[in-house]
C-alpha cells in the first residue's frame, strides 16, 4: 500500500472545513492536527478574512528593522559614491566619518550591499597575482626619502592630440607632487617641470625611474644629462630593474588610480584634461584616504622638504689624493697623453680618479663609479651582473641601479 502524500495547505483547509462543520469542538480539532488553539483561532480568522488565500505560507521577515539603513543616509551614501565614482566601501566610510564623527554609520559590508543594490558596482575576476617585492622601499623612513617619477602611458584627447602626463610623487607619503601634461617625453620639457617641483616642495634624498629617457640612458653608468644635474644638487638616482616595474609599485598603483578617475574617457583637449589633472591631485591629495596610510589623506603625512633648492648648483668636490680631470665637449678625457671617452652626458663635468691596486684608476662622478682604467690605458665601463630578465629591447642597456654609491 502506497504511502498517503499531504501538504500543509491541504491540511489546514481540512482543518477549517471540520470547524465550519461544528461536530467537534475547536480544542479537540487542535489536538487531532498537532497545532495549539491560538494558531487555530488565528487559521479560522484568516480564512474568514481572505478565503483560501489567507492559508498560504506567510514570509516570517520582521516588519520592522531597528539598524536599517535610512534613507538618508542610503542617499548620502549614492551621492558620495557618484561623486568619486572609484571610491569602494572603505574609502566612502571614511569620508562619512569626516562628514559627521558622531554618527553611527553602516558597517562596509552594509554600504557595499547599498551600492550593488542600486548597480553602482561592477563585480571584478579575481586575478593570481606573484607576490609584491617591497624590497626597493625598505630604507624609506619618512617624506622626500624617496620621490618616484615617470610617464603615464600616453593617450589621444578627444580632438585626436598626443597626451603624456609626467608624474612626481613621494614614496612614503604617496603625496603626488607633479601631474602635468607635456609636448614632449625629453630633457627639455621634464627639466622645467621638476626644477619647479623642487622650489616648490625642496630636495629629495633619492629619486626613483625606469631606465628610458630622459631619466637614464644606454650610456656609461646609465647617466643622462638629467640624471647628472640630480647628482649635482645632492639626490642619488635610482632605477629599477629592466622589466620590473613592480620596484615602483606605488607609483604604478596611483597611475592605475589616475586612469580611472581622469582619463577614461579622455577630455576633450589637452587644456580640458590638465584641468581633470588638478582636480585629481587636490582629491587625491586632500581627500581620497590611502589604506596603506591607515585610511588617512596624503596630505596629513608628507611635509615639504627642509633641503632648499640651490639659486647655483654646488661644486663635486673629490678627495685631494685623487687625479681630476674635466670631461670634453666631446665626452672624452685626457689621460697620460691619450684621450678616453667616457660619455657625453657628463660634458663639461670633473671626474675624479682613485688609483686602485695594480695600476689601475676607478672613475668617478660624484658618488658615481663609472668604470676602471686599467693598465695598458683602456676604460672598461662598469657593468653589474643584471637581476632577472628583462626584455629583449632592454638587454643592450647595462643595469644601472647598482652603480650608485652613496
Amino acid at each position: 500500500m502506497p504511502w498517503r502524500e499531504t501538504c500543509a495547505m491541504t491540511e489546514r483547509m481540512k482543518f477549517v472545513a471540520l470547524v465550519q462543520e461544528g461536530e467537534e469542538t475547536m480544542a479537540a480539532l487542535c489536538r487531532r492536527f498537532g497545532i495549539s488553539r491560538k494558531t487555530g483561532y488565528k487559521l479560522l480568522a484568516r480564512f474568514v478574512a481572505e478565503g483560501v488565500e489567507g492559508l498560504a505560507d506567510r514570509s516570517h521577515a520582521a516588519h520592522h528593522h531597528p539598524h536599517a539603513v535610512s534613507e538618508a543616509t542610503e542617499n548620502l551614501i549614492i551621492d558620495l559614491r557618484r561623486r568619486y565614482p572609484t571610491w569602494g566601501p572603505r574609502k566612502l566610510r571614511d569620508r562619512l566619518d569626516k562628514i559627521d564623527p558622531g554618527q553611527a554609520w553602516p558597517v562596509l559590508s552594509t554600504i557595499g550591499e547599498v551600492l550593488r543594490r542600486h548597480g553602482l558596482t561592477v563585480p571584478r575576476r579575481r586575478r593570481r597575482v606573484s607576490p609584491i617585492d617591497s624590497r626597493p622601499f625598505a630604507d624609506i623612513e619618512g617624506p622626500n626619502d624617496t620621490w618616484c617619477v615617470d610617464y603615464k602611458g600616453w593617450f589621444r584627447t578627444g580632438d585626436g592630440q598626443r597626451c603624456d602626463p609626467l608624474t612626481i610623487s613621494d614614496a612614503h607619503s604617496r603625496y603626488l607632487l607633479r601631474c602635468q601634461v607635456v609636448r614632449r617625453v625629453d630633457e627639455r620639457c621634464a627639466r622645467p617641470l621638476i626644477e619647479a617641483t623642487f622650489r616648490e616642495y625642496g630636495l629629495p634624498r633619492a629619486i626613483r625611474s625606469d631606465n628610458g629617457p630622459p631619466f637614464a640612458s644606454v650610456g656609461v653608468g646609465g647617466l643622462s644629462r638629467l640624471s647628472v644635474w640630480w647628482i649635482k644638487l645632492g639626490i642619488r638616482p635610482e632605477r629599477i630593474t629592466p622589466g620590473r616595474p613592480c620596484e615602483n609599485g606605488r607609483h604604478e598603483r596611483m597611475h592605475g588610480t589616475l586612469k580611472r578617475d581622469a582619463c577614461e574617457p579622455p577630455a576633450s583637449s589637452g587644456r580640458a584634461q590638465q584641468r581633470r589633472f588638478d582636480e585629481f591631485r587636490g582629491i587625491y591629495n586632500n581627500e581620497r584616504p590611502h589604506e596603506a596610510l591607515g585610511d588617512v589623506a596624503p596630505n596629513t603625512i608628507y611635509r615639504p622638504s627642509p633641503r632648499a633648492y640651490p639659486e647655483r648648483l654646488p661644486e663635486i668636490v673629490y678627495p685631494d689624493h685623487w687625479q681630476i680631470r674635466m670631461t670634453r665637449s666631446n665626452g672624452e678625457i685626457k689621460w697620460r697623453g691619450e684621450r678616453l671617452l667616457i660619455g657625453e652626458a657628463l660634458v663639461g663635468e670633473p671626474l675624479g680618479l682613485e688609483e686602485s691596486d695594480g695600476g689601475n684608476w676607478r672613475v668617478h662622478f660624484g658618488p658615481v663609479h663609472l668604470g676602471t682604467i686599467n693598465q695598458a690605458g683602456q676604460f672598461q665601463r662598469n657593468h653589474a651582473p643584471r637581476r632577472g630578465r628583462a626584455p629583449l629591447r632592454s638587454r643592450v642597456a647595462p643595469r644601472c641601479a647598482p652603480a650608485i654609491e652613496i
